[in-house]
């Protein structure tokens, strides 16, 4: 059987690997949790013993749904006396999403209605209601047409410990308190007898968390006492008493051999007092030290190695500055310089007022708000000597720094007749080191060079160990052949996890290096270090060029237009006009910015922050030149999700509704598995692909890149 476990957004590789670490036979992270393979067994040990899960959903059934009436029908053909007694209480949670049923509260009482309903017809009586502590929990996710049913097997959001006596104003999940000690690496941190530190414990839920885990604590242990957290029929009360009393065994000698290493400072006396019985409930009260003062007064709790873990205040309501990450960074590097940290802050600014050295960072969120996870081994680096003699590069840098030096002369004569500044200059070229490596030249320093270093993921059967090094090698050996700081190099690595690996951030010390960089005569503000991408698609160059050529008088249309450098383009080339369509406004700020530095302004120049799809729908105004550049996917809350596969026939049409006679559409995409439906759209346009023509010389090793298509209309 298939379930779902349910998790903030940013934890869901994580909760996989929890999952099965649990004994699950397979889970697969999707959006804000997990679609499980297991046992019913498997489901209720993972109400009880996970860390990271905010609802564990049993499917119950799965039906059409366009309306309140295909809902009522769906829900009343499902035998409830197999699930609930007419004497038991019910709650209904709803999710929902799409055209048919626009109200969560309305679908649950539909729901609601057609369960008792059900059981009214069957015998006569009816079960109540109670929001608070039903016996049966049910769940709905309407989307896309289809209901999902399923019975919330932990009864409520497991992010509730049952210990909680006292909180602060923004008090930390518990879920997401799990998941900076593991993201801090705690659990291995305690088993080499290293020490846990807060010295910004609020309430103390990290610190409590972090006891629980050394202590093989079920965070489920709690949170019902006695009673069951489910009374569905279909519960297994055998199962879950067992589960229960070998948790309950694990917790008495874990919290017996559970050494005293955890310290807690804060310096309001309120939330310490919070701490104080918030650890006595969870029975820690012997195992945390509590002291009263400001971070700056911080000091080492002791000789062992440790973690520091904290929270900084970063929401509206606390009103936090980046004076007091500074006296945090200040402060851990004075203290505990050779300690391991983990600090979820509210953004990278505030991330980088730290003034410490990224290993690495996560985007996590905190209910809504989106935080960054720094974690920094160790938190003060030392030095390097400065008359330190350099290291010999081992025999696999040295052929790779032999490639790079082979690649520059090649390439020399073209980018000097093209003004190139910014290319790719190694992509995978020796298989075994495997990676795709971009220079950067500063537009008002030619001598001021960047690289952006892109791991491209190892094959499974390679082990770990022998990917990081090669990896290592490829860095020293970039650096060898450009003479760069470790500052001017950013690295985006690939994460493995259960589901498949994706990019985290390594960008090493240096944060924030946003500069500008010159392309065909147009200013580029990038940034390598602080997003996936760096703000310039490097193999669009030739057809941002010939768009700009094409560009004179005439009305320009991006569409998902990211930062704008095609608009850029096409306003440099006279355009008599330019509309630029996205859903980030981050992305539209930086378009800003990007015209600014070009001198571009004014009402002709409309940057429009929207869904691409919803806009197309409601606009009517006409265009000469329009570029559409989707996305391979997207699944904001904000807009319909989306997926170039599916979509791109129905996105096509609406754009080239747009297109004034004569008018040209260039159509891009770079999914590798993309199969372009060129019948569907020779219906409403004529087309042509023209990838050949657009991939440039620094990508031809790779010339599937991307693929672009030329559409007018028929």
């Amino acid at each position: 059987m298939t379930f779902f476990a349910s998790c903030a957004k940013s934890l869901e590789y994580l909760l996989v690997d929890e999952l099965i670490a649990l004994g699950c036979t397979h889970a697969t992270a999707t959006i804000a949790g997990a679609n499980v393979d297991g046992t019913l067994a498997d489901a209720q040990r993972a109400v009880l013993w996970s860390r990271l899960a905010s609802r564990v959903l049993w499917p119950l059934a799965e039906f059409p749904c366009d309306d309140d009436r295909a809902l009522y029908q769906g829900v009343s053909e499902v035998d409830w006396s197999r699930h609930l007694d007419a004497g038991m209480t019910l709650a209904v949670d709803a999710h929902v999403s799409g055209d048919g049923i626009t109200h969560a509260r309305f679908a649950a009482q539909r729901v609601k209605d057609a369960v008792v309903d059900a059981l009214r017809t069957a015998d006569g009586a009816r079960p109540g209601v109670d929001l608070v502590q039903p016996d049966l929990r049910l769940n709905l996710v309407l989307r896309r047409g289809r209901a999902g049913l399923s019975v919330d097997l932990g009864g409520g959001p497991l992010h509730r410990r049952g210990w909680r006596q006292g909180q602060g104003e923004a008090p930390l999940k518990e879920t997401l308190a799990a998941a900076v000690l593991l993201r801090g690496r705690w659990p291995q941190v305690h088993a080499d007898g290293g020490a846990l530190l807060d010295p910004m414990c609020g309430s103390g839920t990290l610190l409590i968390e972090g006891a629980a885990m050394a202590a093989d604590v079920a965070p489920g242990l709690q949170r019902h006492g006695d009673t069951l957290p489910s009374r569905w029929r279909g519960f297994d009360v055998d199962a879950w008493t067992a589960l229960r009393a070998e948790a309950q065994a694990r917790a008495d000698a874990g919290r017996a051999a559970l050494r005293p290493v955890f310290h807690g400072a804060d310096r309001d006396p309120l939330a310490l007092r919070h701490a104080r019985d918030n650890a006595a409930a969870a029975g820690f009260a012997n195992a945390i030290a509590w002291s009263e003062r400001d971070v700056t007064a911080l000091a080492a709790p002791g000789p062992a190695r440790g973690l520091v873990i904290c929270n900084p205040p970063y929401d509206e309501r606390m009103a936090a500055d980046t004076t007091l990450y500074r006296d945090l960074g200040r402060a851990l590097q004075r203290a505990v310089p050779g300690w391991r940290a983990s600090l979820l802050c509210g953004d990278a600014d505030q991330a980088r007022a730290t003034g410490l050295r990224a290993q690495k960072t996560y985007a996590m969120f905190n209910g809504a708000l989106e935080c960054q996870l720094l974690l920094a081994d160790p938190v003060a680096p030392p030095a390097r000597a400065a008359d330190a003699p350099p290291r010999a590069l081992s025999p696999g840098a040295e052929m790779l720094a032999n490639r790079l030096r082979r690649n520059l002369r090649a390439s020399k004569a073209w980018r000097r007749r093209e003004d190139v500044t910014c290319h790719r200059v190694y992509d995978a070229d020796l298989p075994e080191y495997s990676a795709a490596i971009d220079v950067y030249t500063e537009a008002d320093d030619p001598d001021a060079q960047w690289l952006h270093v892109q791991e491209y993921a190892a094959p499974r059967d390679i082990p770990e160990a022998d990917v990081r090094r090669r990896f290592g090698e490829i860095l020293v050996a970039a650096r060898e052949v450009f003479a760069l700081p470790r500052e001017r190099v950013a690295t985006k690595v690939r994460s493995r996890g259960k589901g498949g690996s994706r990019y985290a951030y390594d960008a090493g010390e240096r944060r924030d290096a946003t500069f500008v960089v010159t392309e065909g005569g147009a200013r580029l503000r990038v940034n390598l270090f602080d997003y996936l991408d760096t703000g310039l698609f490097l193999d669009h160059r030739p057809l941002r060029l010939a768009m700009a050529a094409e560009a004179r008088e005439r009305r320009f249309l991006n569409l998902f237009c990211y930062t704008g450098a095609a608009t850029v383009h096409a306003a440099c080339g006279g355009a008599a006009s330019t509309t630029s369509v996205d859903l980030s406004a981050t992305y539209l700020q930086w378009l800003g910015e990007n015209l600014a530095e070009n001198g571009i302004a004014g009402a002709r120049h409309q940057l429009v922050q929207a869904d691409v799809l919803s806009w197309l729908a409601a606009d009517t105004g006409r265009y000469d030149l329009v570029f559409c550049d989707p996305p391979t996917f997207s699944n904001s809350a904000r807009a319909e999700d989306f997926d170039v596969q599916r979509d791109h026939v129905r996105l096509l049409a609406a754009a080239a509704a747009r297109l004034a006679p004569g008018g040209t559409l260039y159509f891009s995409n770079n999914s590798r598995r993309f199969r372009f439906d060129e019948a569907a759209v020779a219906t409403f346009a004529r087309c042509e692909e023209i990838s050949p023509a657009t991939i440039p010389p620094d990508f031809a090793r790779h010339p599937r890149i991307h693929r672009a298509w030329r559409l007018q209309v028929v």
